[in-house]
C-alpha cells in the first residue's frame, strides 16, 4: 500500500512538473488559454518574456498571476482616474518589459504596441452567432498609448541569430482612451466623461514587421480612428479576425493581469455644490471637512445631495410629533391618529432637503465614515427633511457593494416610521449628449423622467437609474396578491373595533418584514426581446423573480421581496450590493461579503442595460405613498421624527 502511494506522489510530480514546463512553453510562445483561436506567430523571430507590469508587485492575494491596484481618488475629478497615479508610482506608468529572438541572419528591428482591455465587463469581441465582430465589443473599455497618434514603436537593432536584452517601455491607463471628440468640450479631452472600468485587465503585445504594419488598418493602429462610422476593436482583429492572418506578427497575451479596485476613503471630506444650496445662505456648519473649499474639492469622493421640492412631494400630514420606532408607536396609535384629527387640524407640507449644509452630513476623519441624520421635528416647526450623499465620480458597470447601517424602518408592533432607505445609481445630472445611452432601435425611450405615459419617444436618452428602495410596501406580484384588501375605519370613537381595524392577513403575517425593491429604470425602451407589462417571470441560477411594469411605457422594471428589518437595519451593519454588468443586473444583500443572497436579477432580454455613466447614491427620505399603491401606511398618518433618524455608511468597495 505505501508502495502505491509513493508511485502515484512520484506521478503527480512529474505530471505538475510537466504542467509547470508547458506553462512555461505558453508563455515564450504568446499562445493563449482565453481564446480558441491560435494566435499570430511568426516565422522569423520570437517573443519571449512579455511581462506587462514589471514595476508593480502588489499581487491579488485570490490570485498569484493577478496583481492589484486601487483607484486613487486624488483630482480625479479634473483628470479622471489614472492608473496607476504618480502618487503610487514616481512616473504614473506601468513599465512592461519583453524580449526578441532574431531567427534571421540579418540584423533586424521591429515594430511593437501593447494595448490593454477591460475583461470583467464586456462584450464578447467574437459574436459566436455571426462569427464576426459582435456589434457592441466598440463598447468596450480598452486603449493603449494616451497618445493615440503614437501607433506601433521601433525597437532597437537585433543582431543577426541573437536574442536581445529586454526591451522597456511604458503606458498607464486612463479615461477615454480613444480621444473620442464625443468627451471634449472647448478644446479639452475630459477624461472623466468616459473613465476607467473597474475589473481585470489584460494586455496583448503585438510585434511585427515593416510588410505586415503596411496592411494593418489604421484604426487598428490609431485606435481613435473610426471605420466609416464605428470604431474597430483591436482585441477582434487580433485574436478573432483578420489580424490572425498576418504572417510576419505575433501577437502575445501576457500572463499578468491586473485588477483595479474602487474604495473611496469615506473620511476624506464631504464636498458642497454651491448651486445645490442656492438661496441658503446659512453657513454655521461648514467647516475643514465639509464644505466647497480647493482641498474638499480635489478630495471629496462624495458630496451632499440636494434635491428642489417637487410638487409631487406633497401630502397632509397629523400634527404629531413622536420616536415611531423608540417609543414603540404600535398599531392603535396608528389607527387613532388616522381617524381621529380633522381635515382642519392637519398640516399640509413637502419633503424638502438641507436647509443648513453640512449639518445633517458628516465625514469622520477619525472612523473613515460617513454619518447622515435626518432631523428631528420641534412641534410647530413642521418638517421632513431628506438627507442623502452621492459620489462625485462616475464610472460605467461595476459590482458595487455598500457596507452601511441604516435608520430602522419599525416599530416593535410593527408599524412604519415613513422612511425609505435608499442605495442607488443614478446619471450625472446636467450630463449632456456625452453621456447618452445606446440608441434604442425600437420606437426609443420615454422623453422625459417626469412626463406621463403618453410621453414622446426619442431615440437617445441620457436618463439611467438603478435602485435599492426599503420601505414598508407590498409586492405587486403575483396579480392575484394585488391590491391587498384593507378595510376601512369607522370614527366611533365610543367603539374600539369600529376604529383600530387590523390588516388582512397576509399582511400581518409579515409584520416585522420590510420590502426591498430593485428597480432598473429602462425608460421604456421596448427593444429586448422578452419586453413587457404586468407581472413577469425570469429564472437565473434556479432561482425565480418576478418583475412588475404597470404598463408598456412604464419607464421602470421592479422586483420585490420581503426582508426583516431586524435583520438589515437592526444588526451593527449590512452589505448591499449592485452587481451593474453589460448585460444583466444582480441585486445581493447579505450580512458579510460571503454570505450575500440575490434578492434581485433582470438582464438584457427583459429590459434594457444601461451603458453610461452613473453615480452612487445613499439617501434616508420621505415618500408620499402614492408613489407606492398598496402600501398599508400612509405617511400622511405617520407622526413627524421626534429623535434624528441616524444612518451610518461606513465602506464602498467597486470591482
Amino acid at each position: 500500500m505505501q508502495q502505491a502511494k509513493t508511485y502515484l506522489l512520484v506521478n503527480y510530480v512529474h505530471i505538475r512538473w510537466f504542467m509547470f514546463c508547458c506553462g512555461i512553453l505558453f508563455i515564450c510562445s504568446c499562445n493563449s488559454n482565453e481564446t480558441q483561436t491560435k494566435l499570430p506567430t511568426a516565422e522569423n523571430f520570437e517573443v519571449t518574456q512579455f511581462n506587462a507590469l514589471a514595476n508593480w508587485n502588489n499581487f491579488s492575494p485570490e490570485n498569484k498571476d493577478q496583481k492589484l491596484i486601487y483607484l486613487d481618488y486624488y483630482n480625479a475629478i479634473n483628470t479622471g482616474f489614472i492608473i496607476p497615479s504618480v502618487r503610487q508610482i514616481d512616473n504614473g506608468n506601468f513599465t512592461f518589459t519583453f524580449k526578441i529572438k532574431n531567427k534571421t541572419s540579418q540584423n533586424k528591428s521591429y515594430l511593437y504596441k501593447v494595448y490593454y482591455r477591460n475583461d470583467s465587463y464586456k462584450y464578447p469581441e467574437l459574436d459566436s452567432l455571426t462569427n464576426k465582430e459582435h456589434q457592441y465589443a466598440t463598447e468596450n473599455f480598452y486603449g493603449s498609448y494616451e497618445n493615440t497618434d503614437i501607433t506601433f514603436k521601433t525597437t532597437p537593432t537585433i543582431t543577426a541569430n541573437s536574442e536581445s536584452g529586454f526591451i522597456t517601455d511604458s503606458l498607464h491607463i486612463n479615461g477615454n482612451p480613444r480621444n473620442e471628440q464625443r468627451y471634449f468640450e472647448k478644446g479639452n479631452n475630459d477624461r472623466w466623461k468616459r473613465n476607467p472600468r473597474v475589473g481585470v485587465y489584460s494586455f496583448v503585445l503585438v510585434v511585427t514587421e515593416n510588410e505586415d504594419e503596411k496592411i494593418i488598418p489604421e484604426n487598428i493602429k490609431n485606435i481613435s480612428k473610426k471605420d466609416g462610422d464605428v470604431f474597430k476593436n483591436p482585441f477582434y482583429y487580433f485574436i478573432n479576425g483578420e489580424g490572425t492572418k498576418l504572417k510576419n506578427t505575433s501577437v502575445c497575451i501576457a500572463p499578468q493581469t491586473l485588477k483595479i479596485v474602487g474604495k473611496p476613503d469615506l473620511g476624506a471630506g464631504m464636498y458642497l455644490n454651491e448651486n445645490d444650496f442656492k438661496g441658503v445662505e446659512k453657513k454655521n456648519f461648514y467647516c475643514p471637512n465639509c464644505g466647497y473649499d480647493t482641498s474638499l474639492y480635489l478630495n471629496a469622493p462624495f458630496r451632499q445631495m440636494s434635491q428642489a421640492v417637487e410638487t409631487s412631494t406633497g401630502f397632509e400630514n397629523i400634527p404629531v410629533v413622536m420616536d415611531v420606532v423608540g417609543d414603540n408607536y404600535t398599531m392603535m396609535d396608528y389607527n387613532w391618529n388616522r381617524s381621529f384629527y380633522t381635515q382642519e387640524e392637519m398640516i399640509k407640507i413637502y419633503i424638502e432637503s438641507a436647509h443648513e449644509p453640512c449639518k445633517t452630513v458628516v465625514s469622520d476623519t477619525t472612523n473613515h465614515k460617513i454619518v447622515i441624520r435626518n432631523p428631528a421635528c420641534e412641534y410647530g416647526k413642521w418638517r421632513k427633511e431628506r438627507v442623502g450623499i452621492i459620489g462625485r465620480h462616475g464610472m460605467t458597470y461595476g459590482k458595487y457593494r455598500f457596507k452601511c447601517k441604516l435608520t430602522e424602518l419599525l416599530s416593535k408592533d410593527g408599524v412604519w416610521n415613513g422612511m425609505t432607505n435608499a442605495i442607488w445609481m443614478i446619471f450625472p445630472a446636467g450630463a449632456t449628449e456625452w453621456n447618452d445611452r445606446r440608441i434604442c432601435n425600437k420606437e426609443g425611450y420615454m422623453a422625459t423622467y417626469w412626463g406621463g405615459y403618453d410621453d414622446k419617444k426619442i431615440p437617445y436618452s441620457g436618463y439611467s437609474e438603478i435602485d435599492f428602495e426599503i420601505l414598508k410596501t407590498v409586492p405587486y406580484c403575483p396579480d392575484c396578491d394585488f391590491p391587498p384588501t384593507y378595510k376601512n375605519n369607522v370614527y366611533d370613537i365610543r367603539s374600539m373595533n369600529d376604529w383600530n381595524v387590523g390588516f388582512p392577513d397576509d399582511i400581518t403575517k409579515h409584520r416585522g418584514d420590510i420590502t426591498v425593491a430593485c428597480t432598473n429604470w429602462d425608460m421604456a425602451c421596448p427593444e429586448p426581446e422578452n419586453y413587457g407589462d404586468g407581472c413577469k417571470s425570469i429564472t437565473y441560477n434556479g432561482q425565480e423573480f418576478l418583475s412588475h411594469r404597470w404598463q408598456k411605457n412604464y419607464r421602470a422594471l421592479t422586483q420585490k421581496s420581503y426582508q426583516s428589518d431586524d435583520e438589515l437595519f437592526g444588526s451593527p451593519f449590512y452589505y448591499f450590493e449592485i452587481d451593474w454588468q453589460p448585460t444583466q443586473i444582480i441585486w445581493r444583500i447579505g450580512p458579510s461579503p460571503d454570505k450575500m443572497r440575490i434578492v434581485g436579477y433582470m438582464n438584457d432580454k427583459v429590459t434594457m442595460i444601461a451603458n453610461n455613466q452613473m453615480l452612487p447614491i445613499i439617501t434616508q427620505e420621505w415618500h408620499n405613498t402614492k408613489w407606492w399603491p398598496g402600501t398599508p401606511f400612509d405617511q400622511g398618518n405617520i407622526p413627524f421624527p421626534a429623535k434624528d433618524l441616524v444612518g451610518e455608511f461606513f465602506e464602498l468597495v467597486i470591482e
